[in-house]
């Protein structure tokens, strides 16, 4: 069987960032954290941010002969993204000045457009999955005017609406320019705090922006951040990458070595562009985190509160541990990887809803036997499910190495109904391979559009290696047995009819 074929495990993350991805405009069930409002690293756009991510990662190097699986769920996040639930904590936070330098403007200068002026840890997250889905689609759906569009209006404080409206390129423009007018070192996330990490996803939209339309603004970027952050330097004296740089003040924040969440983020993103750099201090850096426990199984010392702002604040020790098992998949250190993920599934309550896996938010620290049980749902719906999908050097490939025009002109699934578990999408030698099954207990009709092939000449479907169908031109001739009825042409699409159980059809041009 290919390696290729996803696991129960794999193929159940997918239908739970599926699941998520269709729950109702306002309906953040399972995703809610412990901090009020979106503070924090569990906020709703990191979560919807990195199931997109995941769900690009898996397409380019897993499935990437189903865009039907992917290109509408991950149009679902970026719905997601634009409701003001994502983006309304801007209109208080905007008028502070970051976490270690609290100062408050005039209350009436609010700033309601959330992507004006700071708040990188917004605005590239909604440039960087607008890009990824034109980028994987052949699509302009996001380079049409107001496509990109922040709206609120409420009852009860009068007044006009809110709209700001944007596009892939008006925000990509925005976006850089703010970069250049902090001399590269950065856009701010809350005021005046540069995360070394927060305009990584931005560099991801530049790129896919390039290879959209051309250009070496990615490049430029790079040239010129490099540059920028010599003078305070990519690591610590301890070796972690330092957190950022407070803009008013130029004062350097150091990672003090307890922040696996800061390195495991930093060093998962930056590997796109700096892989050599990233590699080289990656097994220093994680021997300083993980844990060994029983039968091979890895974690991460329970996270101690941190003071901001004159407050003790409560770290969840997920965050460390999510995305040191995204750090390992990209490095490719399956040993770390596996040794984490085998530990959530030993300790960590993985759960099975409607088809999804995924494990569930847990206030507790540790249980009885000392053992690492907190979750929050970044980790549990999100990062580890991002680790098991994720292939070595996945973000560095992607960044790296640009899909071929023949991938748009290829057999490929374009519609997938819920209700069908792909683990398997590939052109092999101009063979389309795909296994595919139907869960009894997801809604849906089965059914699977394959484009490309009816009206193309004569193709040989097989299942399981047993011929099952000829599509010849738009007329189907089937063969006697159990998949009769399993394949049909409406127009000039071919539909499967899915199986119960997991089978693997094959689409073959007679030459």
């Amino acid at each position: 069987m290919s390696e290729r074929v996803l696991t129960a495990q794999q193929t159940g993350h997918l239908r739970h960032f599926d699941n998520l991805s269709r729950q109702l405009p306002n309906d953040w069930s399972l995703m809610q954290a412990r901090t009020h409002g979106q503070d924090g690293f569990n906020a709703y756009r990191y979560q919807l941010a990195y199931m997109t991510y995941a769900l690009a990662l898996t397409h380019v190097h897993r499935l990437p002969a189903a865009p039907g699986l992917f290109q509408p769920a991950m149009q679902r996040l970026l719905d997601k993204l634009l409701l003001p639930e994502a983006w309304m904590y801007w209109r208080d936070t905007g008028r502070g000045g970051g976490l270690l330098n609290p100062r408050m403007t005039d209350p009436t200068s609010q700033d309601w457009d959330p992507v004006v002026r700071d708040n990188i840890m917004y605005s590239a997250y909604v440039q960087s999955m607008a890009m990824l889905h034109d980028y994987l689609f052949d699509s302009d759906q996001y380079a049409e005017p107001g496509s990109l569009t922040f709206q609120f209006w409420t009852m009860h404080w009068g007044g006009e609406e809110k709209l700001f409206a944007y596009d892939r390129t008006s925000l990509n423009d925005h976006i850089y320019w703010q970069l250049v007018q902090n001399g590269y070192l950065g856009v701010a996330c809350e005021p005046n705090c540069v995360f070394q990490i927060c305009i990584q996803p931005a560099i991801l939209g530049f790129r896919l922006h390039d290879l959209i339309t051309g250009g070496k603004r990615a490049e430029e970027t790079i040239a010129g951040y490099e540059q920028a952050w010599a003078d305070f330097g990519r690591l610590g004296e301890n070796g972690h990458y330092n957190v950022m740089v407070l803009q008013d003040s130029k004062i350097l924040i150091g990672n003090d070595g307890a922040s696996a969440q800061m390195d495991g983020w930093c060093g998962s993103l930056m590997n796109m562009w700096n892989r050599e750099f990233v590699h080289e201090h990656y097994p220093r850096q994680i021997a300083d985190y993980v844990v060994h426990g029983p039968d091979g199984t890895l974690s991460v010392p329970p996270a101690s509160p941190a003071n901001m702002n004159g407050q003790q604040v409560t770290r969840d020790s997920d965050g460390n541990f999510g995305w040191l098992a995204a750090w390992a998949s990209e490095m490719g250190d399956e040993r770390t990887r596996d040794g984490l993920l085998a530990h959530a599934d030993r300790f960590m309550n993985p759960t099975w809803r409607d088809g999804g896996l995924y494990y569930p938010r847990n206030d507790t620290t540790t249980d009885a036997d000392g053992n690492l049980v907190n979750m929050g749902p970044m980790t549990g719906n999100v990062l580890l499910g991002y680790a098991r999908l994720n292939v070595p050097d996945g973000l560095w490939s992607l960044f790296n190495h640009p899909l071929p025009r023949s991938r748009f002109e290829e057999p490929a699934l374009t519609a997938v109904a819920r209700d069908v578990d792909v683990s398997r999408a590939e052109v092999v030698d101009g063979v389309l391979h795909t296994r595919l099954r139907r869960p009894r207990d997801v809604p849906g009709d089965g059914t699977v559009t394959i484009s490309r092939i009816a009206g193309r000449g004569r193709w040989t479907v097989t299942v399981d290696g047993q011929p099952a169908a000829v599509v010849d031109g738009t007329t189907v001739r089937p063969e006697p047995g159990p998949f009769t009825d399993a394949v049909h042409v409406d127009r000039d699409q071919v539909v499967l009819h899915c199986p119960a159980t997991p089978h693997t059809f094959t689409f073959r041009q007679d030459r």
